[in-house]
């Protein structure tokens, strides 16, 4: 694959991301990898520095330069004035600045304020033979994106995901699709959503991330049968620590478990909520059966994966709209043969369907997850099932080369369909 796409897309992508590199982003360093691989040159563009202190596998292995933008405009303020002087110079500053004005009459924040100023060293600092402009979220990197387009003339595109699509103003989504060359998101609800919203519906276009199933090799040895009769079956859950995952509902329905089910919930992952949900644990009486791991990388949740018995995520829509799209780990787990009980959120019905390769029950409903937990954990001959229905439609429907395909042809296309 390696070498056939570059020569049809762009010189140079320059990739805007929110913040470089994240473990909770493996899906985004998977696709800079894969398109690299395949040709592609990349500048990366971050909006913030990291904050994990690990890293995931992968990311040593991209080798495209990252540039940092002034994370708050304040801490560098020569260098915004620098390129506020420099990009005032270009003939789509105007351009640039009249959209921003109208942005910042419907939303007067020093958020607003702060992407124009990043658009403005970036445009100033423009990586050299950068041609294509590619966002990772539509919210915050889609401003940056849709300003700095504005200023240099080179085409945007943007990838929309979950938090970016729900928590976004209609108006402020149609305006970005309407000014992006084509826009990729992973969920076929999301692309609806998006699509009713764009003049040219389109241009919004279904791309699920898939894996580098390289990386997630079917396991070499069969689980064993456990029951919750004899050794505890152990329950998994990969995620942040925050409203929208609903682990607060995941701990009461394992509290609600019978007491004759013998098993351990083991949680990997950072998060805001994170001591709040210890302290749930101790307050339900189960924390002597959870084990909290905190954030690790994608070696460590491999191992995970494979040592575990079931999978559990208990997706909800957060009080602010926010939510998932398909969670990478679901497909993460479902890839290793492991079985999953989740909810009915979102884009998760693009993978999984209760009853034929998961449990998936209404979301808010602890009485129903913990019934299909209870099921879960007392039928291993049911687990095993499941998991295998669900890696096989993983291994054919979600390898990672496929979308990068996808975005090799959309970028072609796009600089084909330039005057």
């Amino acid at each position: 694959m390696a070498g056939d796409a570059g020569p049809r897309g762009p010189k140079r992508i320059v990739v805007i991301l929110k913040g470089y590199p994240r473990l909770s982003e493996t899906f985004i360093a998977q696709e800079l990898y894969g398109l690299e691989r395949a040709g592609f040159a990349l500048s990366l563009i971050s909006m913030r520095h990291p904050t994990d202190t690990r890293r995931h596998p992968v990311h040593d292995e991209i080798r495209a330069p990252v540039t940092y933008l002034p994370e708050y405009l304040h801490h560098e303020p020569l260098r915004v004035l620098r390129g506020l002087w420099r990009s005032l110079r270009r003939p789509g500053f105007r351009a640039a600045l009249s959209a921003f004005l109208g942005d910042l009459s419907r939303d007067l924040s020093r958020n607003r304020v702060r992407r124009f100023g990043q658009a403005s060293v970036l445009a100033a600092e423009w990586p050299k033979d950068g041609d294509w402009i590619y966002a990772h979220f539509i919210h915050t990197p889609g401003s940056v994106a849709q300003y700095a387009s504005l200023m240099t003339g080179v085409p945007y595109s943007v990838s929309a995901h979950a938090k970016d699509i729900w928590t976004s103003p209609d108006r402020d989504l149609a305006r970005k699709l309407d000014g992006a060359a084509w826009c990729v998101t992973c969920t076929a609800v999301g692309r609806d959503h998006l699509a009713g919203l764009a003049e040219a519906p389109g241009k919004v276009v279904l791309s699920h991330h898939g894996l580098d199933l390289h990386r997630f090799p079917t396991p070499d040895a069969p689980r064993p049968p456990k029951d919750g009769t004899g050794a505890p079956v152990e329950v998994l859950s990969v995620g942040r620590a925050v409203p929208k995952k609903g682990y607060d509902l995941l701990l009461r329905a394992l509290a609600a478990l019978p007491e004759g089910l013998n098993w351990r919930f083991v949680h990997i992952g950072a998060g805001t909520e994170a001591k709040a949900m210890q302290a749930l644990a101790d307050e339900l009486g189960i924390a002597e059966r959870v084990e909290w791991r905190g954030a690790m990388d994608q070696t460590g949740v491999l191992e995970a994966y494979r040592a575990a018995d079931l999978f559990a995520l208990a997706c909800r829509v957060a009080g602010d709209g926010d939510r998932d799209g398909l969670p990478n780990v679901l497909v993460e787990a479902a890839s290793q043969g492991l079985a999953c009980v989740t909810t009915d959120v979102s884009g998760i019905g693009d993978l999984f369907r209760d009853g034929q390769n998961a449990w998936v029950v209404p979301p808010e409903d602890v009485a129903a997850l913990s019934a299909a937990l209870a099921q879960a954990i007392s039928d291993p001959a049911r687990r095993r099932t499941l998991g295998q229905a669900a890696e096989a439609q993983v291994r054919a429907e979600f390898d990672f080369h496929d979308s990068i395909r996808q975005l090799a042809d959309l970028f072609a296309e796009g600089v084909g369909d330039r005057p």
